[in-house]
């Protein structure tokens, strides 16, 4: 089975993700949502808000990072994609991070936790943007983890922190 196949992917559109082709960073979410779903862009809902206000404060743009999701179609309800869902999407998203070569990919949830690891590149698991809007000490870890690969993506870029935040 191929994740077209999918019967979710046969009911709502297919979001592929969107960023630079050559981004250091990719951030990678459980899968679309009703906002996702309508606009084919990934992280447009609220938790997508969030991610950008996060980013911001932690000296990135959105526009230099690639962003995109494990299983890369809407659920029903917007309920957790199950094993086989996520089965069927993960060769998509190897090839995807194959094809980009992020120096970092940043797991956020549980659902993109299940992304197989490969050894040229670096990887941190953090919470996803809904949950950290939910829960406080949740909120606290993400803003955290983000503002420690914002400092160190600043760093590589050769950016300081007073000029990351003149941008």
């Amino acid at each position: 089975m191929q994740i077209h196949d999918l019967q979710i992917c046969r009911e709502y559109r297919f979001v592929e993700g969107e960023g630079p082709p050559d981004a250091d960073i990719m951030l990678v979410g459980q899968n679309p949502g009703k906002e996702e779903d309508r606009t084919g862009r990934p992280f447009v809902g609220r938790a997508g808000k969030y991610l950008d206000k996060v980013l911001a404060q932690s000296g990135m743009e959105r526009k230099e990072i690639y962003v995109t999701s494990i299983v890369k179609c809407r659920t029903p309800d917007n309920r957790t994609p199950t094993k086989q869902e996520i089965a069927v999407s993960i060769p998509y998203l190897v090839k995807q991070i194959e094809d980009i070569a992020p120096k970092l990919v940043v797991l956020m949830g549980k659902v993109a936790w299940h992304t197989p690891r490969s050894r040229d590149r670096t990887y941190i698991e953090t919470y996803h943007p809904a949950a950290a809007m939910r829960f406080p000490k949740i909120q606290k870890k993400f803003e955290n983890d983000f503002r420690k690969i914002g400092e160190h993506h600043g760093k590589k870029s050769g950016k300081t922190k007073d000029a990351q935040k003149r941008q």
